[in-house]
């Protein structure tokens, strides 16, 4: 089996656990069931347009950087991503379109960690992050991403 058969592969879709909206910055996040992906992003959200637009973040990797700091799971909204996903390797997905509930999008480059996660989780917050961070997505269709909702590859 090709190398490329191989990286086209997954083995099961994912799906949502979490939706929020970063209605500003440094302002709570806003927890909600469901959301529109526009052009631009979640709808209430402060993204924007482009390679950037949507944030995610695996459900797996909330536990992996909590125990990096020698605790229990990281609560979503600290890291301050619009979705959380999980049963599915969104690192396995880079540059491939995703059908996300009813959008597609398109993952474009990890979401790195910045400064305020000292401030937001303590000493070495950033560290334990790197790595762990998600990824940021372009969006290739607007529409209605749900908790629930499955994340597949469109193959």
């Amino acid at each position: 089996m090709s190398l490329k058969h191989l990286i086209a592969g997954w083995a099961q879709p994912g799906r949502i656990d979490w939706i929020g909206l970063r209605p500003e910055r440094r302002v709570g996040m806003i927890v909600v069931d469901e959301a529109l992906i526009s052009a631009g992003g979640l709808d209430g959200d402060r993204s924007r347009a482009g390679k950037r637009a949507v944030t995610l973040i695996q459900q797996e990797h909330l536990a992996a950087i909590g125990s990096f700091l020698g605790q229990g799971p990281v609560a979503p909204e600290i890291l301050r991503r619009n979705l959380v996903v999980s049963g599915i390797n969104l690192a396995a997905l880079k540059g491939r379109e995703v059908q996300v509930g009813d959008a597609i999008l398109r993952f474009t480059v990890i979401c790195a960690p910045c400064s305020r996660m000292e401030e937001a989780l303590g000493k070495g917050g950033y560290s334990a992050v790197r790595g762990h961070g998600g990824w940021c997505a372009e969006v290739v269709r607007p529409g209605r991403v749900r908790q629930g909702d499955p994340v597949q590859p469109v193959d």
